[in-house]
């Protein structure tokens, strides 16, 4: 025969003792981050926005071969690449990357582009806040992606440095630009159209993600 339970007599430590782990927890260090207002160190090597990389001139290491694109799973990168002129040159080489766009409703950060650029012209920085109320919003170009200029560099377009080839570029024999190095005029005959064609396109890309 099972027992009865014994009768609880009411009692002041009754109410009290059901709090007990919340007592506990308020004296505890908190585990929680307190995000955003404190935002933590991400790591060296952490995943985030991509940048396209300057040469220490400020030409553009994108050559506009497509690999990237080629290499990414989610489809979200867009390339278009040009040929450099002596009048108007963007990079070392015989061609850059005129139209580049990263879909970031599409982009999964896994770092495949990173790999598959054979010139280290695509880098991923630790900026990882990329939420937006609009598609459109997430489709970066040319212009986001590309690092700023820092000491030494010219804007592109402008002529490569004297006497040296597209190989001297990457054997880092070009550390900064030319004295007198000028930023050229760019003449390229309806290339503002040309660039928004892509872009609607890679919108209606985004729409359909």
């Amino acid at each position: 025969m099972a027992e009865e339970p014994k009768e609880t007599k009411p009692g002041f430590q009754n109410p009290v003792a059901g709090f007990g782990v919340t007592f506990k927890a308020m004296f505890k260090k908190r585990l929680t981050e307190q995000y955003p207002e404190q935002q933590k160190t991400t790591a060296p090597r952490f995943h985030g926005r991509h940048q396209l990389n300057r040469h220490p001139d400020g030409l553009e290491k994108c050559v506009g071969c497509e690999l990237c694109a080629w290499a990414c799973p989610a489809d979200a990168i867009y390339v278009e690449g040009a040929d450099n002129t002596d009048e108007e040159r963007y990079s070392p080489g015989e061609r850059y990357g005129r139209v580049y766009q990263i879909n970031y409703a599409r982009c999964i950060l896994c770092g495949l582009c990173i790999e598959a650029c054979p010139t280290r012209a695509l880098t991923m920085t630790n900026e990882f806040e990329l939420a937006d109320s609009s598609r459109a919003n997430l489709i970066y170009t040319k212009e986001q992606l590309l690092a700023g200029l820092e000491e030494g560099m010219v804007d592109t377009p402008h002529a490569i440095y004297p006497g040296t080839d597209e190989q001297d570029y990457y054997r880092g024999l070009v550390t900064e630009a030319a004295p007198g190095t000028v930023r050229q005029v760019a003449v390229s005959k309806g290339e503002q159209e040309h660039m928004a064609g892509p872009s609607g396109a890679a919108e209606e890309q985004g729409a359909d993600a």
